[in-house]
């Protein structure tokens, strides 16, 4: 499914679960802030989805098993020159590590079974190359709608914002009143402002906790990556070099 059709069936299903929430589910007095809390709820409805779809898929991009067993087997059996055992591994893996080791891998397959005389830092480079080019095509679907997680956070505050704005002004009307201020009006506004303030936080802080936790796991798995790239680079290499 396209990106941009998922996010719209998401808004669509979103705001429809957020209306029959607040008209059926929610007490008075959260209902008392007004339009602009279906809208928070939609939002925070979105942020959830993105949160258990990134779940799913860091865990999907982990692989199968233990990151640093598997890691391990692979160099095993490049110590042993079994390149083929070392693939046959990665493919058992299914990871986004496994599937750039095995881009490595492939391209030193590839470079030993051609016979072409490399110096061991041309072989460094062509094993280079291959990884670069999977990591390019790894890096953007661990990152995925993320960029939507951080801007709902973001919308969610300004909305909130928006409601507390709008609160407020009703509060002041009522206390603008020449005689006595209309009480139930001033507690309307008040009650108006505080509750889209509390749908905006409440949405905003989930938003920006759990965007910052998978932005640094996904930096912890992809400095992993780079650590076993640069010694699966670095062992071919100089096994290329002495097969001369």
């Amino acid at each position: 499914m396209k990106q941009g059709v998922f996010i719209t069936i998401l808004m669509v299903a979103a705001f429809i679960i957020a209306y029959l929430i607040f008209t059926y589910m929610l007490p008075d007095y959260i209902k008392a802030g007004g339009p602009l809390v279906i809208v928070l709820i939609m939002l925070s409805l979105m942020v959830v989805t993105f949160i258990f779809e990134r779940l799913l898929a860091l865990n999907k991009a982990k692989g199968k098993g233990s990151l640093t067993a598997f890691l391990r087997k692979v160099q095993a059996e490049i110590s042993k020159e079994n390149i083929d055992g070392a693939i046959e591994i990665c493919d058992k893996q299914r990871g986004s590590c496994a599937n750039v080791l095995r881009a490595g891998l492939e391209k030193y397959k590839l470079i030993k079974g051609s016979g072409a005389k490399t110096t061991m830092k041309e072989t460094q480079e062509e094993i280079q190359h291959a990884i670069e080019e999977s990591m390019m095509l790894e890096v953007p679907l661990l990152e995925k709608n993320l960029v939507f997680l951080s801007t709902i956070a973001s919308i969610a505050t300004l909305t909130g914002l928006l409601g507390t704005t709008l609160g407020m002004i009703r509060a002041f009307k009522a206390l603008a009143k020449s005689g006595a201020p209309d009480a139930i009006a001033l507690s309307l506004g008040i009650s108006e402002a505080l509750v889209n303030t509390a749908g905006g936080l409440f949405c905003a802080i989930l938003g920006i906790i759990f965007y910052n936790y998978f932005v640094t796991r996904i930096d912890n798995f992809t400095y992993m990556i780079d650590e076993a790239t640069y010694s699966m680079i670095t062992t071919l290499a100089e096994k290329q070099a002495g097969i001369k």
